[in-house]
């Protein structure tokens, strides 16, 4: 994304071309979180991760091959495809990886996948400068372009069952199905209308989903900040703080992996709603910090707290989706990425109007105050599930067959309740 950015402002030479280069790009996610549960209760998720990188990699060839005169039109077909494969090839990923690992080891892949992308964003951040300025875009590109290569032969050497996708797999075993998911099943996939089925059932999901989405619309205030403060603290060379601050995060967002894995492998538990929620509190309030003018150490120590309260934050709201039953969890995490979308895509028009007129400090401060609001209601609706709960071992766990839940709610829990959160996983 570095080099695209770059090369979209030299060829066209505007900023408002950049401006809607992202645009375009989060406007295609947009759509693709609306449609992926859909397609993936039509195929496999293997077959939609394996093409998600292909799109990506043959568009980045189409870009590197076109002439002069069509480059600024590989650019929109760059932002389009970018934009909805990315989409595309997380929500499957995520949506698969309890039958990758199993359910027992869920936030254990999650929070290694979180790891690997979080090194992999200080190697790209750190790598691209050096890549275009010494050998060109083209070279840059043609890396891209390989790394999606890379990854498809990945995708197509991973554990995980072929043919149509966990819908139709849920419809042909009918085993544990009420009567209402086996005339879902019949009616064939429908996108929106079951996406917002499963929130409407799991009431605090979509809670946690709505946060998601203004934790994101918080993620656009420091992003668009974040080169204004630094040119502040040092005009001739604000690249040092952007990326020292954002390797310090990316430290601590690997520490916290490390944490968060020894701790489910020890105890077989796993972070939950709670997580999440205390997680946002602590992040938002980080990132607002980092922005208060404090020494340089104090910045550095706040912005590892901000990247391990990031990394908790992840694994919890990923694990937690994960436990929905297998047709709806592709749903919920397409409409999860929407709203990611939606948030990152509003607050970078409002933020970047606003940074016009007022500080770096108070844009950021009410970006993710909104954040932290919503995250206390979050907290409070969790404690009051948690109390209605009934108490004993027929309560949480044992009473899953008395509360009339199917079989597979029973196994993963309940999403709605915020209680388990695959935190009861079974040893055996």
């Amino acid at each position: 994304m570095v080099a695209l950015n770059l090369f979209v402002y030299e060829t066209t030479g505007r900023a408002l071309a950049m401006g809607l280069f992202m645009a375009v790009r989060l406007a295609s996610g947009f759509v693709a979180g609306l449609v992926v549960g859909g397609l993936l209760a039509r195929f496999s998720a293997k077959s939609i991760m394996l093409w998600a990188n292909v799109g990506q990699g043959a568009v980045m060839l189409v870009l590197i091959l076109a002439p002069e005169s069509l480059v600024t039109g590989a650019l929109m077909a760059v932002s389009v495809v970018i934009g909805a494969c990315g989409t595309l090839f997380m929500v499957a990923l995520r949506s698969s990886i309890p039958e990758m690992v199993g359910e027992d080891r869920r936030a254990w892949a999650n929070s290694l996948s979180i790891t690997g992308r979080s090194l992999a964003m200080v190697a790209g951040f750190a790598s691209a400068g050096v890549v275009v300025s010494l050998v060109g875009y083209t070279a840059a590109f043609l890396l891209d372009m390989a790394t999606f290569v890379i990854c498809a032969v990945t995708v197509a050497l991973l554990p995980i069952a072929g043919g149509k996708g966990a819908g139709s797999e849920a419809g042909a075993s009918g085993a544990g199905k009420s009567e209402k998911g086996e005339k879902e099943a019949k009616s064939g996939p429908r996108w929106r209308p079951v996406a917002f089925l499963a929130l409407a059932a799991a009431p605090g999901l979509g809670l946690m989903v709505a946060l998601r989405g203004v934790d994101a619309f918080g993620s656009s205030s420091h992003n668009a900040a974040l080169p204004i403060y630094s040119t502040s603290l040092d005009a001739s060379n604000p690249a040092v703080f952007v990326s020292a601050f954002w390797c310090v995060w990316a430290l601590g967002n690997i520490g916290a992996q490390q944490v968060i894995q020894r701790y489910t492998q020890r105890t077989g538990r796993a972070v939950g709603a709670l997580g999440f929620g205390y997680g946002t509190v602590v992040m938002s309030a980080a990132f607002i910090a980092a922005f208060a003018g404090f020494p340089l150490a104090v910045t550095a120590v706040i912005a590892l707290i901000a990247g391990a309260a990031d990394g908790l934050t992840e694994v919890a709201y990923t694990s937690h989706l994960q436990t929905l039953p297998a047709t709806l969890r592709g749903h919920a995490f397409g409409l999860s990425a929407t709203f990611e979308n939606l948030g990152f895509g509003v607050g970078m028009i409002l933020v970047a109007a606003a940074l016009d007129r007022f500080s770096p400090l108070a844009v950021v401060g009410w970006s993710h105050g909104a954040a932290i609001v919503v995250a206390v209601v979050f907290l409070l609706r969790v404690a009051a599930l948690r109390r209605a709960e009934p108490a004993g071992p027929m309560g949480r766990a044992g009473g899953a067959g008395r509360a009339g839940l199917r079989k597979e709610e029973a196994v993963e829990g309940r999403p709605d309740r915020g209680d388990r959160d695959g935190a009861e996983v079974s040893r055996g």
